[in-house]
């Protein structure tokens, strides 16, 4: 049969909107699968890294924020930072990221249906959709984005087994109307957690905290004095320049058996997770979003598996290493570590900025 769309991307956040600009450049007509409006805030760190800046790049987008030019780790007196040999990153509002994206999505006349999804049904030669408000539609192939928790993940099977709720972390993020008083990244260290404090504007930064499950905000400020101090905020973590709620995501860990089901491939998220230590999400996942759609565009989606594991191979491995030494008795040992390895730390960091 002959499908109603070329290619149905399940998910409407900043990595499924990038897959339609890629599917779009590639003479391919992309239908967007999203119940929520855009944009869509999200807790995250919102460093883009110089490859992924150069990815929305090549997309002619180039959203309002800040420069990044490195990453810097600290914990208490000891600081270890690199700047980017290569380009700069970006930091963005989640928002504002996503607003951009998706505006550029509308310009080219991309269709989107607000709907969710909730049976997907590979065949042959298609895959069938359909949810309370679409369907049944036919699609030639499914790039599903749709994130952490993935729906469709788990409708075709491609889930795995669940991290142990013991190991499970979870991520808060606060915006503050303050200046930036860094061009870094800054990954702060603390016995609980890590806060990533990024530039977001002139007058605008994000701080992520990365810890176990119940992590409270407030109180872990009370392990960053410095930062706190920073923020104006009190012991509690109140502060007269916070923005908004705080935003939770979690558990940061998916794994996947595989990234294919037949024409259904797995980006971002929804094709695994490893950890936010390093900040990469959006850059792999709009790497990722590159690859299926090329593999699609060459009738040869079982070539998007092998793509995606030459595109995560340094991130997992770097990565895990990290997560695993940050659950140890060697995690207060990280950054003096960082500190006394200055060219091994700049090269970990230079491999996951690509």
């Amino acid at each position: 049969m002959t499908p109603e769309v070329q290619i149905a991307i399940v998910g409407g956040g900043p990595v499924g909107l990038v897959a339609t600009l890629f599917a779009a450049d590639a003479g391919l007509e992309p239908v967007v699968i999203e119940p929520r409006e855009t944009p869509i805030d999200k807790a995250c760190g919102e460093g883009l890294m110089p490859g992924a800046w150069r990815l929305l790049r090549d997309l002619e987008l180039e959203p309002p924020g800040a420069e990044l030019r490195g990453v810097a780790y600290l914990q208490g007196s000891a600081r270890a930072e690199h700047r980017f040999r290569n380009g700069t990153g970006r930091g963005v509002a989640r928002p504002t990221l996503h607003a951009a994206i998706a505006a550029r999505a509308a310009e080219r006349g991309i269709r989107v249906i607000r709907a969710r999804v909730d049976a997907v049904t590979p065949h042959d030669t298609h895959v069938t959709i359909s949810g309370p408000d679409v369907g049944p539609l036919t699609a030639g192939h499914v790039i599903a984005a749709d994130g952490l928790h993935s729906r469709v993940r788990e409708l075709v099977g491609l889930g795995a087994r669940p991290q142990r709720s013991s190991a499970r972390r979870f991520g808060l993020r606060r915006h503050y109307a303050i200046a930036p008083w860094s061009d870094l990244i800054e990954v702060r260290w603390t016995p609980h957690g890590e806060f990533y404090v990024t530039p977001l504007g002139p007058e605008l930064v994000g701080v992520a905290l990365l810890g176990r499950r119940g992590a409270d905000f407030g109180a872990a400020l009370a392990d960053e004095p410095e930062l706190a101090a920073r923020l104006q905020a009190d012991a509690r973590g109140e502060s007269p320049a916070q923005l908004g709620q705080v935003r939770g995501a979690g558990p940061l860990l998916q794994r996947t058996r595989a990234r294919t089901a037949g024409r259904v491939l797995l980006v971002g998220d929804a094709s695994g997770y490893v950890d936010a230590l390093t900040g990469e999400g959006l850059r792999l996942g709009m790497a990722e979003a590159k690859a299926a759609v090329a593999a699609i565009a060459a009738d040869d989606p079982a070539r998007y598996e092998r793509d995606w594991r030459a595109i995560t191979r340094d991130f997992r491995v770097l990565t895990s290493g990290l997560v695993v030494a940050a659950r140890s008795p060697l995690r207060p040992a990280i950054v003096p570590a960082a500190v006394h390895l200055p060219r091994l730390y700049g090269g970990i960091v230079e491999r996951l900025a690509r």
